[in-house]
């Protein structure tokens, strides 16, 4: 169960801003909630059952606690990811078929190698749970689309984006951290690694201050 929680909760956060929460939106205010809500629910099983099919493979062929350092490190990028965020490059105008289709297939094409997909094989990968990480990462999607369409489309409202990213963004990474504390057991190995990790996380959000203050 914790295994399902923990991947229903990042994948949440994940989606905060992320492509495929906006391809949700745009969809809603075509199509009817339900048949968007239908297709996201399709295609994310589809979508992330590759995901941590592959993850939970990984533990077969890879020593689990050099996974689970990797994974610890991936929620770190992912974070960084999410302060970055995400933007639509017209998926949201292609029509496949039916509505229901359309939205299906969008959101799988869209979630091919999106952080929210990377995550589901880090994380099952790290709990070497397939079921209840899919079960947790289908969930989270649903959640954070549901989400979306209200606050997006049914209300008409919007929480500062900014906000909304460097919460997730900090989840994240605190996730990471821990992680890392936990997994890595000789003490110098750990404080230099954390260490790398906080000046990369610095120096990336410090990248991204400056490019946004130049434009």
């Amino acid at each position: 169960m914790e295994a399902m929680w923990a991947s229903t909760i990042l994948v949440v956060l994940a989606e905060m801003g992320d492509k495929t929460q906006l391809l949700g939106m745009a969809f809603a205010t075509r199509f009817k909630a339900m048949t968007v809500l239908a297709g996201v629910l399709v295609a994310t099983l589809a979508n992330h059952f590759l995901a941590v099919s592959l993850g939970d493979y990984l533990t077969t062929i890879i020593p689990l606690v050099y996974i689970q350092i990797a994974a610890s490190v991936s929620f770190v990028l992912f974070g960084l990811w999410t302060i970055r965020g995400d933007a639509l490059e017209g998926e949201d105008k292609k029509d496949y078929f039916n509505p229901f289709w359309t939205v299906t297939i969008a959101f799988f094409i869209a979630e091919m190698g999106d952080k929210t997909q990377l995550a589901s094989i880090a994380l099952a990968a790290k709990y070497h749970s397939l079921w209840f990480v899919l079960m947790g990462t289908t969930l989270g999607m649903m959640i954070s689309n549901i989400i979306g369409i209200i606050i997006g489309v049914v209300m008409g409202k919007k929480i500062p984006e900014r906000i909304v990213k460097t919460f997730s963004a900090a989840i994240f990474i605190l996730f990471g951290y821990a992680g890392m504390y936990s997994y890595i057991s000789d003490f110098t190995v750990r404080l230099f690694s954390m260490a790398a990790v906080t000046i990369v996380v610095v120096a990336y959000i410090c990248y991204l201050k400056r490019s946004t203050l130049s434009k």
